[in-house]
């Protein structure tokens, strides 16, 4: 049995290049959200000195003064992308697991020349979707997360590495931190016992591991001794909650502007919940002030409303939110955040329905559908509830936000002959 881990290059900064060719080889940064600091780098930006978590205020000018591109996060660009290289991937195998927005995992069950299927998969994506992707082929996932090391990082590999078996020699290169699994507090216990990289932990006796950290630590010794340990997940695991929440553009006091915006989450977060399927039992609700405010005007609070039956539709979620929203809410303040989680999540063979009706009938079901269709087909938000408002002042800075050149009509690129 082999694995195949397949990871996008500087993931949201490759996405930004597909679409603006002129800047390849060009450092590029992407910011988080309200543009506070740096999220995702280049290969060239990183060599600049510019690390993950930098401060955008304070590196403004820098990046300026080098000529480094700029962009708010786009996540809907980013998301399509994704599901544009997994559709690639899905091609080279049916065992899939997507692990994260930009890694897979593949199941190499049976398949032969690894070394060319490794590099076909690197060209076939690249050249279908624009993104660059590194990939590792090994026994377990856990030495595959370290191939794709290799392939990423060591000189001479071309974005692609097979590590057949455990390679000593390899291994003694890699810092034990970089092992899939092990933290940053387990890093330092480890260290403590003189296992400084991954040659090492995969020489210690998996039972006294399992003693003395957890039995999580005991499958990764197993999986880097090659013995796979962690099977290929063939659907995502359990959803234990799902939150929206974002910080303000500028700080936000009126009522109306804070029931638009939790609203809008409200929103968001029902239409997650039907895109996994699921359906909330409850409804939480915070907000906050500036946390680094003056602490004589800060405030923080957060209620949670149980509903009377799981439900995933608008109407009631945003209901729910409203409600909680109007019992914390205090018009003294001024608000720098607001958020809504859905918890209690169960899938609809799960659902306990109510005794008293009162829940999700089938025409509130066809309703979510018909809205979910057209926002598919015609970007988001063209149908969308009242209550989260129309002209969103309040809503998060992004100021170097690239077009949806995939998901908004309005946004494709033009070819004039």
């Amino acid at each position: 049995m082999m694995y195949a881990l397949v990871d996008c290059n500087c993931f949201y900064a490759s996405c930004e290049r597909v679409f603006r060719p002129e800047l390849k080889g060009r450092p590029v940064v992407v910011l988080s959200n309200n543009d506070g600091c740096l999220i995702a780098l280049s290969t060239e930006a990183k060599a600049l000195g510019y690390k993950m978590g930098d401060a955008f205020f304070k590196v403004r000018h820098s990046l300026q003064n080098q000529q480094v591109a700029v962009f708010s996060s786009n996540y809907a660009l980013y998301g399509d992308m994704s599901a544009r290289v997994m559709k690639v991937l899905e091609a080279f195998s049916p065992d899939i697991e997507v692990y994260s927005i930009d890694e897979a995992f593949l199941s190499l069950r049976g398949f032969q020349g690894l070394d060319a299927l490794g590099h076909k998969i690197k060209y076939d994506v690249e050249r279908l979707t624009g993104v660059p992707v590194s990939v590792g082929i090994a026994p377990t996932k856990t030495l595959a997360k370290l191939a794709n090391h290799v392939a990423k990082r060591f000189e001479g590999q071309n974005g692609s590495y097979v590590m057949a078996i455990p390679d000593p020699e390899i291994l003694k290169q890699i810092n034990v931190s970089k092992v899939w699994g092990i933290g940053r507090n387990l890093t330092k216990q480890l260290e403590t016992f003189g296992v400084f990289t991954a040659q090492s932990l995969s020489e210690m006796d998996p039972r006294l591991i399992r003693k003395r950290f957890s039995v999580v630590a005991e499958r990764t010794v197993r999986e880097l001794q090659g013995i796979c340990c962690i099977p290929l997940e063939d659907a995502p695991p359990h959803p234990q909650n799902i939150m929206v929440s974002r910080g303000f553009k500028t700080r936000v006091k009126s009522r109306q502007e804070m029931e638009e915006a939790v609203s809008f989450y409200a929103n968001r977060s029902s239409e997650k919940a039907r895109q996994k399927k699921v359906f909330a039992n409850a409804v939480h609700v915070f907000i906050r002030t500036d946390p680094y405010g003056d602490k004589d005007k800060s405030y923080k609070a957060g209620l949670h409303v149980t509903l009377n039956e799981a439900r995933n539709d608008a109407g009631s979620i945003i209901t729910a939110a409203l409600t909680a929203l109007r019992q914390i809410y205090k018009p003294e303040y001024n608000y720098q955040k607001a958020g809504v989680m859905l918890t209690g999540l169960v899938y609809d063979h799960e659902r306990q329905r109510s005794f008293f009706n009162g829940g999700q009938n089938e025409n509130t079901v066809k309703l979510m559908e018909v809205m979910d269709k057209i926002n598919r087909i015609h970007g988001r938000e063209t149908i969308r509830p009242a209550s989260a408002g129309s002209n969103k002042t309040w809503f998060m800075a992004r100021e170097y936000l690239s077009p949806c050149y995939t998901t908004r009509w309005s946004d494709l690129r033009k070819v004039i002959g």
